[in-house]
């Protein structure tokens, strides 16, 4: 994470592509299907592959250039968002990016590519590949490595003949591993990015195989969690067998192992703690990826990236394949809360989704902005009662003192932008996260809300309203997906209005929230972006509900409902029933997991001894060919106050309480307003109802 505090698109179909375009030659990753086939991903492919040999893309291209795709994504609404890097006479050209997105029936919906002149360079450079690694060594005060230079083409306005160094070493104030990109005619520095996003405050005030384990975590932020660990018997480590890449261990160190399943103290200077707190972040933002937003792991392709705690410094950081996490100020606490780890490995999903890290202050501040978006969907996926969700960034840590690095819903109260301008290319990173973290939180909540969050103010005195935090989120990650290297925040409205379009055909309630918050932050209108009309869209449609859709059961029972899907346009197709916002320690069971619209299955969600008292909100999520429903079911476990905020319900102690007794519990008072006892007075599962009688 990081603080200071602290593309052309346009619709076609293949057979449709002008006769006037170069054919340029296509290296697919790998073989497609010369003819559509039943497989929807192998047609896309096909059809996307097709258009990138005509050269459909938008880019100035020549007969020395080709196109060669290096991953495909499948977004929601059925789409498959295939990345492309270009060549220039067989050398890789940075910043030569595209995205084709087509459909499962090979229907191409759209490009982006990356902005940039004509190439028209030679080949052959003038300073030789020793004098590059010299020129790049001198950008870091402290260096550890240098690689090879790669001779590259350096895309943009002016395309120049590169090479390409990366640098691991250190800045004055922390860790780096910079791209240097050192101009192959004159030696001189054209350009250099960063793989290290690091919160680092400006101004005071592979896994083993190994069977899974349930483990118990005591964290620092969300109190009691449940975490996914390796090993059995006596022989534990905190190594997620279930989510490949994922671990937490010492900085510098190995992986933390010990004799049981239970990890952490609590306390908020303890490195195991704090690798519980990371551990419970990445594992549920893993979760929210795929039951909110369709994505497998942190990269896209169901792998994720190592943690580690213990780093010496007021900060935390991605460094491209890895995070890291140091602590407070006063030393006092990890920097491990929810949404700072879920920031971190956000960078991680921005890196992996196309159009890579890019650079360039405005697209390092979409970036930030990315991290912290991230982060708030794991808190609110989560819903975690003692780390309450919110549109605030490192309350918790209270990194130097000063509270909050970063206010979405009012980043002015940082100091931060509210809104687009022209100053923001060449503003700092975590200051030009400010509008497009705003433009987020209005297409969230709105800047009126009425469930609690705060009001928030928007660049032209506009009212919005907000369509909910789950929307957002698939709106904001579904536009990420057309990200090339050069995004900024005018591609961002126009891929995320897209976005709208596609995942919510026929409703423009959807499409004009997210209009209306790119307009409130100062983000204007361009040439070529999506309209909605509001047309039902063609093809087979369904509905879900639910019932029952609430329950409330004790920890370690069970609640049961039945999910009825309806076809309500065309045919039926098979649907993919999946939950999410489960409290901890649940899970949802469905019979069947996947029915044809029409049908009914039954969901069972089963609570642990260890689930905390509260009331959730699950969402069952129905995924079809065509579209994708939700309906809700509210759980509540116990009497449904949490215990830390909001009341507890049971004490376990050998005192016997009465009305009127004050006790402490997670640093908060509570008083007893009446009690009933079992066996004895005082006896252990001896209980009573308390009442808040202090401020969480």
């Amino acid at each position: 994470m990081t603080s200071r505090r602290g593309l052309a698109t346009g619709i076609a179909s293949v057979a449709g592509l002008a006769l006037s375009l170069l054919a340029l030659p296509v290296t697919p990753a790998s073989a497609a299907p010369a003819h559509p086939t039943a497989d929807p991903q192998a047609t896309a492919i096909a059809a996307a592959d097709r258009v990138a040999a005509a050269g459909a893309v938008g880019l100035r291209k020549s007969s020395a250039e080709s196109l060669h795709r290096v991953s495909t994504t499948l977004g929601d609404a059925g789409l498959y968002y295939n990345s492309y890097e270009r060549t220039y006479d067989g050398l890789r050209v940075v910043g030569g990016d595209a995205v084709i997105v087509a459909d499962g029936t090979g229907r191409v919906r759209g490009t982006d590519s990356a902005d940039g002149a004509a190439i028209t360079v030679g080949t052959t450079p003038a300073v030789d590949a020793a004098r590059a690694a010299s020129v790049a060594r001198g950008q870091l005060p402290t260096v550890s490595t240098v690689s090879k230079p790669d001779l590259v083409v350096l895309g943009g306005a002016q395309p120049k003949l590169a090479y390409e160094v990366v640098v691991k070493g250190r800045t004055a104030k922390a860790p780096s591993n910079l791209h240097v990109f050192v101009d192959a005619a004159t030696g001189k520095v054209l350009d250099q990015r960063d793989d290290v996003k690091a919160e680092s405050p400006a101004k005071a005030g592979s896994n083993a195989a190994a069977p899974r384990a349930a483990g118990n975590g005591n964290s620092y932020y969300a109190g009691q969690v449940n975490i996914d660990t390796s090993g059995s018997g006596s022989s534990y480590s905190m190594r997620d067998s279930t989510r490949p890449g994922i671990s937490c261990g010492r900085e510098g160190g190995s992986v933390f192992t010990k004799s049981s399943n239970n990890w952490g103290n609590g306390q908020g200077t303890d490195l195991e703690t704090g690798c519980v707190d990371v551990l419970y972040t990445v594992q549920t933002e893993w979760n929210m990826l795929k039951d909110w937003l369709g994505r497998s792991g942190i990269d896209g392709n169901g792998n994720g990236f190592p943690a580690s705690v213990g780093l010496n410094d007021v900060n935390a950081y991605w460094d491209g394949s890895s995070t890291h996490f140091g602590h407070s100020q006063d030393n006092q606490r990890q920097a491990t809360s929810m949404d700072v780890a879920g920031h971190e490995f956000g960078h991680g999903i921005f890196q992996n989704t196309p159009g890579g890290a890019g650079s360039g202050n405005e697209n390092g501040g979409l970036n930030e902005s990315t991290g912290d978006v991230f982060g708030a969907l794991t808190e609110f996926y989560a819903n975690n009662p003692v780390d309450t969700p919110d549109f605030t960034v490192g309350e918790g840590v209270n990194l130097v003192g000063n509270g909050p690095i970063r206010y979405m819903y009012d980043p002015s109260r940082e100091g931060d932008p509210n809104c687009y301008s022209s100053s923001i290319p060449n503003t700092e990173v975590h200051a030009a996260a400010g509008p497009q973290n705003h433009w987020f939180y209005l297409l969230s909540e709105g800047n009126a809300p009425t469930d609690g969050q705060p009001a928030s103010p928007t660049c032209n005195n506009s009212s919005v309203t907000g369509i909910g935090i789950q929307k957002a989120g698939k709106i904001f990650y579904n536009g990420l997906l057309h990200k090339t290297s050069s995004w900024n925040h005018k591609a961002a409205r126009k891929a995320t209005l897209q976005a709208a379009v596609d995942l919510f055909p026929g409703s423009c309630t959807e499409f004009n929230a997210t209009k209306a918050a790119w307009d409130a932050v100062s983000v204007a209108a361009v040439s070529g972006e999506a309209t909605c009309t509001g047309n039902p869209p063609a093809g087979n449609d369904f509905s879900v509900a639910l019932s029952p859709s609430t329950a409330t059961v004790q920890p370690g029972q069970s609640a049961t409902s039945t999910v009825t899907t309806k076809i309500t346009n065309g045919n039926a197709q098979s649907v993919k029933l999946t939950a999410s916002g489960l409290p901890s320690g649940a899970t949802a069971t469905f019979n069947p997991a996947t029915v044809q619209s029409g049908a009914t299955a039954t969901v069972t969600i089963a609570t642990t001894a260890s689930t905390p008292n509260g009331t959730s909100k699950v969402t069952i999520t129905a995924t079809g060919a065509n579209a994708t429903h939700t309906a809700d079911f509210t759980l509540t476990v116990g009497s449904g106050n949490p215990g830390g905020c909001g009341g507890v319900t049971a004490w376990d102690s050998n005192k016997f309480y009465g009305p009127g007794d004050v006790v402490s519990y997670q640093s908060h008072k509570w008083t007893s307003s009446w009690y009933s006892v079992g066996a004895e007075p005082g006896a252990p599962g001896s209980w009573a109802v308390w009442t808040d009688s202090g401020a969480c």
